[in-house]
């Protein structure tokens, strides 16, 4: 019982010094020398002139949004339907029904306007 918890332990541990030991080694590695030039504004090799600060409209990001999360499902729907002769019945139907809610999402933003680009 106890060699179960002592992997736990280890793996926690490992998890926990991983993602930590390279920012550790970066902070002391890397060279630090501070100026003004380092400091001023920059953005695309050139000073700003005027209101830097843009904003954009919301649309843009869910329209963005929206392309992304049926992007995302069509990898998880490419290995369904590789296999989709081989499948059991229930697979299918589960396939299918998620199908639907994507296509009941689709509704749903065509609905709210969020695909419209005006």
């Amino acid at each position: 019982m106890l060699d179960n918890w002592l992997f736990i332990g280890i793996f926690i541990s490992i998890a926990a010094v991983f993602p930590l030991l390279p920012i550790v080694i970066a902070r002391f590695l890397a060279p630090r020398r501070p100026s003004l030039a380092k400091q001023e504004t920059y953005e695309c090799g050139m000073e700003t002139v005027g209101d830097t600060w843009v904003q954009f409209k919301v649309q843009y990001y869910i329209y963005a949004l929206v392309f992304l999360i049926f992007d995302i499902e069509t990898v998880f729907l490419y290995p369904w339907a590789v296999a989709f002769d081989v499948l059991p019945l229930f697979a299918v139907f589960e396939g299918v029904l998620f199908i639907l809610i994507l296509v009941a999402g689709l509704a749903y933003a065509w609905r709210k306007g969020a695909l419209e680009w005006a």
